[in-house]
């Protein structure tokens, strides 16, 4: 069978890995950017502690994804719940450097300038230095997404969603029937994916940036 004729017969069960794969990235993503912001914005202003922060994020990046899956199935069993938590640890190192040095890059004189005209500093954090330092923020976010799309093919390991199913059936059975066309569909899928996301990006990037900052 031809990998035209393979997608054709298979078309409803590639879509139904692909939307599996984008919601499971979609999901870790919003929990990683909440406490990777979160993060960021309680320890920015402290070089020990921001510097713990980036240096644990990073740490749980270099752990083996095969590892770290195998690590969490005695605590959250199989499926979805260890694949999102393995994501979200996985993307925070982006997304909490890049808020530390969004907020680190404002201008001081702009954040004296705010406490001068009686801004609290909770209010020129929200109304001043985060609006800043946005741009900064939304591009570790959107980093990390393109780091999920390829991880989270890892989930099939642990019976997580997504095309690394298809991708790891055809592996499996390289050499059979199809298992080629299997491979390739998947991880053409994932790049596919990838690659519409970070247009959505793009655009969000766009609509969520105050005018004056857009490059």
């Amino acid at each position: 069978m031809s990998f035209r004729e393979y997608l054709e017969f298979n078309w409803d069960d590639l879509l139904s890995l692909a939307w599996a794969h984008l919601v499971v990235v979609v999901v870790a993503l919003a929990i990683a950017s909440v406490i990777g912001v979160a993060v960021g914005v309680l320890t920015w202003q402290s070089p020990r502690w921001s510097g713990l922060a980036i240096a644990t994020a990073g740490g749980l990046l270099t752990i083996p994804s095969l590892a770290l899956l195998a690590l969490l199935i005695p605590v959250f069993g199989l499926g979805w719940v260890p694949s999102v938590v393995a994501l979200v640890l996985y993307s925070l190192l982006p997304i909490v450097r890049n808020t530390v040095a969004g907020l680190r890059g404002v201008d001081s004189a702009i954040l004296e300038a705010a406490a001068g005209m009686g801004l609290s500093r909770t209010t020129a954090m929200w109304r001043i230095q985060m609006p800043m330092a946005w741009p900064v923020i939304i591009t570790g976010i959107r980093v990390s997404a393109q780091m999920l799309f390829a991880i989270a093919t890892i989930a099939a390991y642990v019976a997580g969603p997504g095309l690394g199913n298809e991708i790891f059936a055809g592996l499996s059975r390289l050499g059979a029937t199809n298992s080629l066309n299997m491979a390739v569909a998947g991880t053409l899928g994932v790049v596919l994916l990838a690659l519409a996301f970070d247009a959505v990006f793009i655009l969000i990037r766009r609509f969520t940036t105050s005018r004056g900052l857009r490059a």
